[in-house]
C-alpha cells in the first residue's frame, strides 16, 4: 500500500488494483458498517425530523415571498422572522454529513421555487463550514443564500412557472430577479451588504460573462460566489417545470468543466472533493442500471470511483461509458 501512495503523491496514474488489497477494502468498509449497524434507527429518526423540518421551511418560504409579491416590498421583520424560523433548519441541515439524503428530499418538492431557496441556503451553509467560517460569517451567509431569489417575487408568475422553455424577452425578465432583489434589501437598516450583494451577483461568473453586471473574479462578493456554485449545483440536481435533474455525474462533470472559467475553483474543487469523500460506503446506481457499494474514491479524478457491485469490482476509470446515475442510500 505504501507503493500505491507513493505513485498518487508522484502524480501517476493508479494501477489496477489487486484483489487482496481490494479484499482488504471490502473487509474495512464491512467493520464500519457493523459498527454503525447499532445507529441505524437514530440516525433514521434524526433525518425524518430533519425532512420534516425542511419541509415545513420551505411552505415557510412560499409563505413569505407571497407576502413580498404582494406588498411589493421587504422589511426587516420578514428577515428577523426567515432568521427566527428557518435558519436554524438549515443550519442544522448542513451539519448532517449524509448531504445526498437532503439533496434527494429537496428534489422531491413540488414547490421548486421555494424549496430551491432551502437547497441553496443548505448547500451553501455546508460549504462555509467547511471553509472554516466563523459562526457569525456563516450564519451572514445562511440568510443570504436563502434570500438570494428574493427578487422572483418581482416577475410575474406567468413567466415564473412557465412549463416550457423561455422566450428570449422572458428570459430577459428572468435575469432581472438579481437586481429586483438587490433593491428589495439594500436599504434594510443592519442588514449585513452581502446579503443584497448576494442576490444580485450570485449569476455572475468569474470570467465576467455573467449578469446583470458582468463582474468578474475579484470584483463578486466572496458569500457570491459560494451561493453561485449553491445555486447551479442544486438547479442542475433537481426536477424543475421545463427541466429534469440531471444524473448525479453529469452535475459533477459538468461543474469540473465550469471550475476554471465560471466559478471560484478553490471553492468548487473543496466542495466537490469533500461531496464525493462522503460517497465512500453508500449505495449508489450506475448509469448500466447496477446497483453497488462506493469502495474507494480516484483523488484525481473523483467520479471515478470503486464500486462493489454483485458482478464484482468495477473500476470506473476503466469504464467510459459508466457512471454514477444518483446515490441511493
Amino acid at each position: 500500500m505504501n507503493n500505491r501512495k507513493g505513485k498518487l503523491n508522484n502524480n501517476k496514474p493508479l494501477p489496477p488494483l489487486t484483489i487482496p488489497e481490494i479484499d482488504i477494502m471490502i473487509a474495512e468498509l464491512k467493520k464500519g458498517e457493523d459498527c454503525r449497524s447499532g445507529l441505524t434507527e437514530h440516525q433514521s429518526l434524526s433525518k425524518a425530523e430533519i425532512n420534516r423540518k425542511i419541509n415545513e421551511a420551505s411552505v415557510r418560504m412560499k409563505g413569505f415571498f407571497q407576502d413580498i409579491r404582494s406588498n411589493g416590498n421587504m422589511k426587516l421583520e420578514t428577515v428577523q422572522a426567515i432568521q427566527t424560523d428557518i435558519a436554524p433548519v438549515i443550519l442544522e441541515a448542513a451539519k448532517n454529513p449524509d448531504i445526498h439524503y437532503l439533496f434527494e428530499q429537496l428534489q422531491a418538492s413540488k414547490e421548486y421555487t421555494y424549496s430551491h431557496n432551502i437547497g441553496v441556503a443548505i448547500i451553501a451553509t455546508y460549504i462555509g463550514r467547511k471553509l472554516g467560517f466563523s459562526k457569525e460569517n456563516l450564519s451572514t451567509l445562511t440568510l443570504a443564500a436563502t434570500l438570494h431569489d428574493v427578487g422572483k417575487t418581482r416577475i410575474s408568475e406567468s413567466v415564473l412557472e412557465k412549463r416550457a422553455k423561455l422566450t428570449a424577452a422572458e428570459y430577459e425578465e428572468m435575469k432581472l430577479h438579481t437586481i429586483y432583489g438587490y433593491e428589495l434589501m439594500k436599504d434594510i437598516p443592519g442588514l449585513p451588504p452581502s446579503i443584497a450583494l448576494s442576490a444580485l451577483q450570485h449569476h455572475e461568473r468569474e470570467n465576467g460573462n455573467g449578469y446583470p453586471l458582468r463582474l468578474k473574479g475579484n470584483d463578486i462578493h466572496h458569500h457570491s460566489k459560494i451561493v453561485a456554485i449553491a445555486d447551479v449545483f442544486h438547479a442542475m440536481s433537481s426536477d424543475r417545470v421545463y427541466q429534469k435533474a440531471m444524473p448525479f455525474y453529469k452535475v459533477i462533470e459538468q461543474m469540473n468543466r465550469d471550475m476554471f472559467d465560471k466559478f471560484n475553483p478553490a471553492i468548487l474543487m473543496g466542495f466537490i472533493n469533500q461531496l464525493m469523500s462522503t460517497l465512500v460506503g453508500k449505495e449508489v446506481m450506475l448509469t448500466n442500471r447496477q446497483t453497488g457499494t462506493v469502495i474507494m474514491i480516484n483523488p484525481y479524478d473523483p467520479l471515478k470511483v470503486l464500486v462493489n457491485t454483485e458482478t464484482g469490482i468495477k473500476d470506473l476509470r476503466r469504464e467510459e461509458d459508466c457512471g454514477i446515475e444518483r446515490i441511493i442510500g
